[in-house]
This record gives structure tokens, sequence and C-alpha cells, in this order.
């Protein structure tokens, strides 16, 4: 059974994982996320990092000498510093692991067996530990010790193949989704599978292990919707299709006469005469080009032209403004600002202002899910390096402060 005590978030109310701890042998995205996410829902998380800090402290733009990132990427977390190296670091994280329900790592697979962290040991200090392992090509197979990022899963995941233009139309590389989709990605399924696996635990009753194994590759992998069964079974390979669907139209982004991006989703056919009227031919909707969805999709360069030439005509703010009038789906594409400024965003907490230590009042994004209509405000934002070493080894493993300063002085914490 978990034997954390739970943590109520500001506002007096524990959160659905209250009351299990998880440690935490991550670095950059992947398993810190998958951490970030059950710290959001309650767990504690006790996020070890090397002595000169998790290599994400360092990324992007810097506040004050720090970077604004990390006080969301290790929200909800107590930060201690282990040097994994030094024999004494093994000692102290089997330790730790005898107080926790789970352990998330994203080293590269038989990394943690070199420092002495086998499954054995592991096991050896919490027989019902859950361990959920995150990299690049999974645990096993031909591939399992080729190092990888994000990047390398979106692209032997089919992902990067899909997120260009239409073939023949740039000699560009194929873009970027702009954030590391594939990192984040296998951080929702690890941590979804550390919650599968701790009620199949509580379920039994028997206090049984469970080993969660999450590929970057085959997470990405996972999202393609139908590609993979359309190409079984009629050899079609998906082609990258630009702003558009290649199954429904009109769905597109058009630029507005001031240059925003103005993203329109008519599709279905009542929605496409409402648009075919806004834009003052309704009798579009009655031409055989247009008439239903499929004979949209096989004229879509020629309606998306229309549609085009009649966007660039009126402003941004206008155009969406006559759209939402209209019933038709429709938003310009968000920039952070836009983000940051939307009222619906705002009025459910996705969109917060936080006191953060390092940097004073700043931005966090709510919490996914909400749980019975509830978004909980960060109990903590990430902090200084080993900001949490005396409190997590003297409360968890009853080391004395000449203990913990030997540790600092032989480069242990």
């Amino acid at each position: 059974m978990p034997d954390a005590t739970p943590s109520p978030d500001a506002t007096g109310e524990a959160g659905p994982l209250a009351g299990l701890r998880v440690l935490e042998l991550g670095h950059f995205v992947a398993a810190p996320f998958a951490t970030r996410l059950l710290g959001d829902l309650g767990a504690e998380v006790i996020k070890v990092e090397p002595p000169q800090g998790d290599p994400v402290r360092q990324w992007g733009a810097r506040h004050q000498g720090h970077a604004p990132w990390w006080s969301v990427h290790a929200r909800n977390k107590r930060c201690i510093t282990l040097d994994l190296k030094k024999p004494e670091a093994r000692e102290i994280v089997l330790g730790l692991i005898s107080h926790c329900d789970a352990l998330v790592e994203n080293f590269r697979p038989g990394q943690l067996d070199r420092l002495g962290l086998t499954r054995d040991a592991l096991l050896a200090a919490r027989p019902d530990l859950v361990i959920a392992r995150i990299s690049g090509y999974g645990q096993d197979g031909p591939g399992r010790d080729k190092p990888a990022f994000g990047v390398i899963g979106e692209a032997i995941g089919g992902l990067r193949h899909l997120t260009n233009h239409p073939p023949g139309s740039t000699d560009l590389p194929p873009v970027r989704v702009g954030v590391s989709l594939g990192d984040s990605v296998a951080g929702i399924y690890a941590a979804l599978g550390v919650v599968a696996a701790l009620w199949r635990r509580e379920r039994r009753g028997g206090g049984s292990a469970a080993e969660v194994d999450v590929a970057l590759t085959e997470s990405v992998f996972s999202l393609l919707e139908g590609a993979l069964p359309e190409f079984g079974t009629l050899g079609s390979i998906r082609q990258p299709t630009g702003g558009g669907i290649p199954t429904a139209a009109p769905t597109n982004a058009y630029r507005a006469r001031d240059g925003i991006w103005v993203l329109i989703a008519a599709n279905s056919d009542p929605l496409f005469r409402r648009l075919a009227a806004l834009m003052g031919q309704p009798s579009l909707a009655e031409e055989p080009r247009f008439a239903d969805n499929q004979a949209r999709v096989r004229h879509v360069a020629a309606l998306d032209a229309m549609i085009g030439a009649w966007a660039a005509g009126i402003d941004g703010s206008v155009l969406e403004g006559l759209l939402e009038d209209a019933g038709v789906p429709a938003t310009r594409a968000f920039t952070i600002a836009d983000c940051a400024a939307d009222p619906q965003f705002r009025a459910r907490g996705m969109v917060r202002e936080v006191e953060d230590p390092l940097h004073g009042t700043m931005l966090h994004p709510g919490v996914v899910p909400r749980i019975d209509g509830r978004s909980p405000p960060p109990r903590s934002t990430g902090p200084q390096i080993g900001a949490d070493n005396e409190a997590v080894l003297t409360g968890l493993l009853g080391l004395d402060a000449a203990g913990i300063a030997a540790l600092r002085e032989s480069g242990v914490v």
C-alpha cells in the first residue's frame, strides 16, 4: 500500500493520486513530463538530478538567470541531487525506493543495470514496485541500444513525414511540430502505464510488481490513425497534406487581409452551406463540384482558392467574428500570446498566474485532465538544484546533518 502522506494542494484538497510516492530518475523531457503529470494529480514526486542539475534547467529563454520552463517542468516535485556513478548513491536510491510506489526513468536500456540499480536490486528494496522505463526504441528488439531523442521518435513513428506540405510543393525538409511531441506523448503513456499498474496492484491485493515499457518510436506510431490499416489493406501510403485534411473539405488555414491565418472547418454539408452563404455565393453548395464532402475533396484546390480569395479581403478578427456568427467552426492560429489571453483558458484555470521564488509572478499551464471539475494550482514550482536534499534524506532515510555533509564533501550529492 502507498506510504506517502497525502499532500493537499493550495485549496486544501488532496489530488486523486495523493498518497502515492514516485521516484524520478529522469532527464531532459520524457520521464520528467510523465512525473509532472503524476505530480499534478497529487502524487509526491522525488526527482533525482545530477549535482549540476537536469539539462532542462538551461534550456530555452532565461529570466533572472533561470529557464522559465523549469518552473513548470519540475513543479510539484521535491528535487535532490545524486551522482549516480558513485557507489554511495546506489544505496541512497535503493533506500528511497523502499519508500516509493513507482520509479520512472528514461536512461538508455541497461544503463541503470550498469549503475548497480538492476531490477532485482530495485525489487529487493520494494517488492511491489512499479518500474516505468522510457527509451527510444523499447527495452528489447534489435534497436534497443540505439540512441534517440523525441525528434527521432517522431521520424521513425511516421509523424515527421506527415508534417509537411504536399509532395512536390516544396524542397524544404519536413517541418517539426514545434515542441518535443514525441517525448511528451511517451511521457503521457508512461504516466498512464504507472496508474494502470498501480491499479492492478491494488486490485490484486498481493503487492505484485510491474514493469512499464514505453518507446518514443511506438508512442508516436500509435497516433497515426488509419495510416497502418490503410497501408495493410490498400497498399496506400499516407502523404503530407499541408494545412488540409485529405478526407474532408473545406478544412484549411486561410490568410486574412492583415496576414493572420484563420482556420476554417466547414466540412459537413450544412456547414458548407453556411460558409457559402457568408461568402455571398450560396449557389456554391449546389454545384456538383461541391455538393457533398467527397466532391469537395476531389475539387479541394479550386475550393480553397475561392475561400482564400474571400478571406484575403477581410481582417482576421473581423473574419473570425463573421464565421462565429454564422456558426462555422473557425479560429485564428493562436500564438502563445493568444493562448495566454484567451478567456476560455483563463476561465478554466488552464492559464494561471503562479508565484515562483525564482521568477516572481509568472504563468503556468493548468492541469489536464480536470477531475471533479477541479484544476488545482501547483503545490510548488521548479526549485533550485538540490533544494530538497536535507528534507528528503533526513525525512525518509534518517540521515543526520553530519551524514549529509559527508555525502556533500565526497560529491555524492
